[in-house]
């Protein structure tokens, strides 16, 4: 199988995902590839196009046990023929449950040819400096995993290339998939639903926060108003505050925090489907 450009697609609003796929893409060694960064609303704008001769690699984070429901959407509405793909979930070192299969379901029902999939672990979003869990995830160890996995896509599309058959990956899960969607504007559960955003007054108003948030729900003229609607929890503005201003509230999600940090100690490793 000739591929003639590599497509690395992710969502990535605290950036670990997107460094494992771009490690992922370092192994394979491709002539020519293309990043879409799907993590802001204005690039989930325009359905993405693919062909046999592409490679597609989707990494997205795991919520709650699934992929984000907004990213979902847009992967969705991806139009490919025949195109051989590689499917990424990186979670915070809980349980990834059913999100790599939903991926996999995802891309196959677009056009897509799953050829491999990937758990890989990152830092957890709730996580903190008195309250950590999977702190420096993924760390080199892993990039070395995630560029030794790319490796072995590169011999599998060769030996395709040899047999002109692609063998269907298995992706462990169940169906109906267990856990809850997060999707901004729609909420069934009340525990995703909350003001939990701490702003101090060492804010100065500098934007980072609305700029990296992945479903606008940071006014940006006015960083301390936070629509809890929108809202993700994926705690990316807390990241990206150059001056340390954001932190958690006490409540539900510093409650949930704790609970990650203390029984999510023991160190989880990536998994690898072919």
């Amino acid at each position: 199988m000739k591929i003639q450009t590599v497509k690395l697609v992710y969502f990535s609003p605290t950036g670990t995902t997107k460094t494992i796929v771009q490690e992922i893409a370092r192994g394979i060694n491709p002539g020519n590839t293309e990043l879409l960064d799907i993590t802001r609303p204005d690039t989930r704008k325009q359905p993405l196009h693919t062909s046999e001769s592409d490679l597609l690699i989707v990494g997205v984070p795991v919520y709650m046990g699934r992929i984000p429901a907004l990213a979902g959407e847009w992967l969705h509405a991806i139009q490919a023929h025949n195109t051989p793909a590689v499917c990424v979930v990186v979670y915070g070192n809980r349980v990834y449950d059913d999100a790599l299969l939903e991926l996999k379901d995802i891309l196959t029902n677009c056009g897509c040819k799953p050829v491999a999939g990937s758990a890989f672990i990152g830092e957890h979003s709730f996580s903190t400096a008195k309250t950590p869990t999977a702190v420096g995830r993924p760390d080199a160890t892993d990039l070395k995993h995630a560029e030794l996995f790319g490796q072995k896509i590169r011999k599998k599309l060769q030996s395709v290339s040899m047999s002109g058959r692609i063998s269907e990956v298995k992706i462990p899960g169940c169906h109906p998939y267990r856990g809850e969607p997060i999707h901004p504007y729609r909420r069934d559960s009340i525990f995703w639903n909350v003001d939990f955003i701490a702003v101090s007054d060492a804010c100065i108003q500098c934007g980072a926060c609305a700029e990296g948030c992945p479903v606008g729900a940071i006014n940006p003229e006015n960083s301390r108003l936070i629509d809890t609607e929108k809202c993700i929890t994926c705690c990316a503005c807390i990241r990206h505050c150059p001056r340390h201003a954001r932190t958690v509230k006490p409540g539900l999600v510093r409650d949930a925090s704790l609970r990650l940090s203390t029984l999510y100690k023991e160190r989880k490793e990536p998994e690898f489907f072919f």
